[in-house]
């Protein structure tokens, strides 16, 4: 399979290929995607509607030629006669499909196999999973792995100004790299060992001499901008300008912003290079989540491009991988997704329409804690239960009622869905198997670790969203009643695990989702509680899930929600059982828990993070809120000292709008003022840095960017967040904010019966 594709302007395919002995080889190739017309409702494609379509594209000057060919359009459905529409160029595909709707606007036309990315297209075709036309693809590899392990260059641009992002950092006066190999592990170092130095012209050249040294098939980028600053910098014509194989380079995609999930993202223009793939780390969640181990097993999976995979959505490539399964079933890929929810009354829909179960937590600090887990829950659910969109509500069992709670009945004929998830949830267990074999043994290899860890990390991904993905109203081949009945059956399985483990002598703390926390019961001695492993294998068995005992806790603390009425779902922090009795500060890490609190969130300025961790600490050494508070009252008296170096007290925000759409004058809106009087880039979902210097003020003069020299800064802001971050640590043992607050300043609550009779 082809590790590189580079689409040229006559519609051919340039195919770089990974040779065993290191570089790499092009083959050319005629292509010719092809995409398909289908008549909605399985009415007669030879209605003269039809014809008219198909003559409209003979005609056309981007369709080489037509067929009617039998293909599926949805899973379980026999095979019905349809319009097959051969391109010229892979570019072309969306305009001529959008040409169906206009010669027939009445809706009567659905197209299939569409708006798949360019290189997945063509490597489904090539490997024959698709039905385009790939001109001497015969002759091509058709494993997905690369022949060997991808040479990887990182080019970093160096924080030229404190505090500065990738995104800021754009002036090409010094560029760092350094060479990695195989699964993400350094064996070279740094490129000669030297920064990049110099004028524009000069680190534009001396980089490209570094690369064509190197000949490195991966160029990881601090940022996707480099590609055309560098070329535009060069002495030479940026054509001519080679950070790939060849000269030049291809913008495939302009800079945009997007909301998911009610959260709003800006994702950075794309590039190509012909012959290397190009990872952004500004833009790519699979790399920095996982390993360049990890996004080649999924590389494997899906078979999309490294490059395209890297900087895919976990939607995105789930979908890549139904689509192949789809493929095994000749079945094609709506371009739109229009599958209507079925019929269902009143009361059946208020009993779908909720998430999986949540127990309210048990407020307070609680010793001797267990957390339960049930294996991939969600994928197992859909496997376990045979939940798809071809099963769900079929008509074979219409009178079954399956699914708890709702009545769905679910078909007993196997399911796509399932076939797609099982392979991934077996794998992941192996992967888990091995990891844990090779940590165990007398002299683990960590480079193994480390590959293990990533491939495990990056299935972990897939199956975390396959069932959230399935009542997203754009995928493929989601449908909502699977996103139901998968939460209905999960919600049992957790229900019934909760009420066994009372039943043994336990009692459950908290529960969410698949997860569970437990403590002995204090009104079962022991002799009559049953042991923790005897009953998850009991629940196990019952449920035909694994239920998994995560960790061990010497204590547990849950928060209370902010305005103090019941328990927050996530925000809960612990020590884990086996941290050493006394937990340095690089030991906390891998001793302490931290879930919602302060210090695990990315907006947290460093300082206040670091004095929640030291609150923890104290808390843990002591059992002593007076000691915590203490802790926190001499971190308090070094920032109203002015010793906290203001690189610590930086914020990093992420923007939801332009700085004059905010309602409120706020420090984000100050920051993006001065972002963008300093021609900064700005904008809804880019972050931004800053450090508050007065938060009395309602002018930019309010904050400084990260960038900026910083001669003060507001203590008393941050001494308020101080007080948030230790009313976390504090709040399970029933302090509030104002207590914490009047801790600090040496404040006591005093009443009239402490000044006796006197």
């Amino acid at each position: 399979m082809a590790f590189v594709t580079d689409f040229l302007d006559d519609g051919r395919v340039r195919a770089w290929t990974l040779d065993p002995g290191g570089g790499a080889t092009a083959t050319t190739r005629e292509y010719a995607p092809r995409f398909y017309v289908a008549a909605r409702g399985g009415r007669d494609a030879d209605r003269g509607e039809f014809m008219d379509l198909r003559a409209h594209y003979e005609a056309h000057p981007d369709v080489l030629g037509t067929a009617f060919v039998h293909k599926r359009t949805f899973f379980g459905r026999d095979p019905e006669r349809v319009l097959a529409v051969d391109s010229t160029h892979v570019d072309r595909v969306r305009a001529l499909a959008r040409q169906a709707h206009e010669v027939e606007p009445t809706g009567d036309f659905a197209c299939y196999d569409v708006d798949q990315s360019p290189g997945f297209r063509y490597h489904l075709d090539a490997l024959g999973e698709s039905g385009g036309r790939v001109v001497g693809a015969g002759d091509a590899p058709t494993d997905p792995t690369p022949a060997r392990d991808p040479v990887t260059l990182e080019i970093s641009v160096p924080e030229a100004e404190r505090g500065a992002d990738a995104h800021e950092a754009l002036d090409v006066d010094s560029v760092a790299s350094s060479t990695r190999r195989g699964n993400g592990t350094a064996s070279g170092g740094s490129v000669d060992g030297v920064r990049i130095e110099g004028t524009p012209s000069d680190v534009a050249g001396d980089v490209e001499s570094r690369i064509a040294d190197v000949d490195p098939d991966v160029l990881v980028l601090d940022t996707a901008q480099l590609v055309p600053r560098l070329a535009n910098a060069s002495a030479r014509a940026p054509g001519e300008y080679a950070l790939g194989r060849e000269p030049g380079y291809r913008r495939l995609a302009g800079e945009s912003t997007y909301t998911s999930y009610g959260q709003v993202g800006h994702s950075p223009a794309r590039y190509a290079i012909p012959g290397r793939a190009i990872i952004d780390r500004a833009n790519t969640f699979f790399h920095n989540e996982t390993s360049m181990a990890g996004v080649l097993d999924l590389v494997a999976r899906s078979h999309k491009p490294l490059q395209e995979l890297a900087w895919a959505s976990i939607g995105n490539v789930l979908t890549a991988i139904q689509i192949r399964k789809a493929r095994d079933r000749d079945v094609l890929v709506p371009w739109h997704a229009w599958r209507a929810e079925s019929f269902a009354s009143l009361r059946t829909l208020h009993d779908a329409d909720r998430g999986g179960l949540t127990l309210s937590p048990a407020v307070g600090r609680h010793h001797d804690v267990h957390e339960l887990d049930f294996a991939s829950l969600y994928p197992n659910v859909i496997c376990t239960r045979n939940v798809s969109p071809d099963t769900i509500r079929c008509r074979c069992h219409r009178n079954r009622e399956d699914v708890p709670g709702l009545g769905y009945a679910v078909c007993d004929d196997d399911g796509y869905l399932p076939e797609v998830l099982q392979p991934l949830v077996d794998d992941r267990e192996a992967i888990k198997a091995d990891l844990a074999a090779e940590r165990a043994s007398d002299d683990p290899d960590q480079e193994r670790i480390a590959e293990l860890e990533g491939r495990s990390s990056a299935i972990k991904w897939i199956l975390v969203s396959c069932f959230g993905y399935q009542g997203f109203s754009n995928a493929k081949f989601g449908r909502i009643e699977c996103h139901e009945a998968i939460n209905a059956y999960a919600r049992e399985i957790l229900l019934a695990a909760k009420e066994r483990l009372e039943a043994g002598g336990w009692r459950v703390l908290h529960g969410i989702v698949d997860s569970l926390w437990v403590t002995p019961a204090p009104d079962v001695p022991e002799r009559e509680r049953e042991p923790l492993d005897a009953l998850a294998s009991e629940i196990t068995a019952d449920a035909g899930i694994r239920l998994e005992h995560e960790a061990s806790y010497d204590w547990v603390a849950f928060c209370p929600l902010a305005d103090g009425d019941g328990g927050a779902l996530t925000k809960y922090f612990g020590k884990r059982a086996d941290a050493p009795e006394s937990v340095a500060s690089d030991e906390f890490s891998d001793a302490f828990k931290l879930r919602g609190v302060a210090a695990r969130r990315r907006n947290t300025p460093e300082f206040v993070a670091a004095v929640q961790r030291e609150c923890l600490r104290v808390l843990d050494a002591t059992d002593d809120p007076d000691a915590v508070a203490e802790r926190a009252r001499e971190a308090t008296d070094r920032l109203r000292r002015g010793d906290v170096d203001p690189d610590r007290l930086v914020a990093r925000r992420r923007t939801s709008q332009p700085a004059d759409a905010y309602d409120r004058y706020t420090d984000v809106t100050a920051a993006l003022e001065r972002a963008r009087d300093a021609g900064r880039p700005t904008g809804p979902g880019r972050d931004v840095q800053y450090v508050v210097v007065d938060t009395d003020r309602d002018t930019r003069e309010r904050v400084r960017l990260a960038s900026e020299p910083v001669e003060r800064y507001d203590a008393d802001h941050y001494a308020t967040q101080i007080v948030r971050a230790v009313a976390d640590v504090l709040g399970p043992l029933d302090w509030t904010r104002d207590d914490v607050r009047d801790a600090i300043r040496g404040h006591e609550d005093a009443s009239i019966d402490a000044f006796g009779d006197d």
